[in-house]
């Protein structure tokens, strides 16, 4: 089918392809949380983000760089049980599944539909409960629900039977900064993640989240 035909529920592969690339550069601005197996990016301003997907080429000065509106929570949703629905109509057959409960979670976790990815993780993780990378994902998606007490109670799970998960460490630690406050355990966390993973590809990232963790916690002393 061409790009350009609609799919039967009115959505082109273009406009999901459109609403991909628009539900990564808020991913990349909302914070540093990374997926259960993948590495954190550094983070980048929608704006700028945005400007160097679409700008016009230097031969063209004349044309200005369109903006991708950002998709509402609408079509976030839509676009979410449109890709879902495959591996939904999977699950009818093959509830025990762990994977297709895992993967229905992960199109609404990247659609930003946060409580329905918790709902399909939490079924995954019943099937399958020492799967790192769901529990992984399991906790950012609450942490972005702003449950940071369950976020930190998953990312510890993790940690017990997984300790050098990397991205567990890297979460809780971001976490318990960023949500509850405490600099302190977020540095240990942290520290402990470069003494267990001494060559871990973002060690530059790490070092420069404990210093202005560090920072941090020294200007909260001082105003004290």
């Amino acid at each position: 089918m061409s790009d350009q035909k609609q799919s039967v529920s009115g959505w082109t592969s273009a406009h999901v392809y459109t609403l991909a690339i628009a539900c990564l550069i808020v991913g990349i601005a909302s914070g540093y949380f990374v997926r259960g197996s993948a590495a954190p990016r550094p983070v980048v301003a929608p704006a700028t983000a945005v400007t160097q997907a679409t700008a016009a080429p230097v031969s063209a000065p004349a044309q200005q760089p369109v903006q991708q509106q950002a998709p509402s929570a609408a079509q976030l949703k839509q676009m979410a049980d449109q890709q879902a629905a495959p591996v939904l109509a999977k699950l009818k057959k093959d509830p025990n599944n762990a994977s297709l409960w895992e993967q229905a979670g992960n199109f609404y976790y990247d659609a930003q539909q946060f409580k329905q990815a918790v709902e399909y993780y939490q079924h995954s993780l019943q099937l399958a409960p020492n799967n790192p990378n769901a529990r992984t994902d399991l906790g950012t998606a609450y942490a972005y629900l702003g449950d940071a007490d369950h976020a930190i109670s998953e990312f510890q799970t993790v940690l017990k039977y997984d300790p050098k998960h990397t991205q567990a460490m890297y979460n809780l630690g971001l976490v318990e900064w960023r949500i509850k406050g405490d600099a302190r355990a977020a540095i240990a966390d942290w520290k402990k993640l470069l003494s267990v993973v001494p060559n871990y590809q973002n060690r530059a990232m790490v070092e420069q989240l404990i210093s202005e963790a560090s920072q941090h916690m020294k200007y909260n002393t001082a105003s004290k």
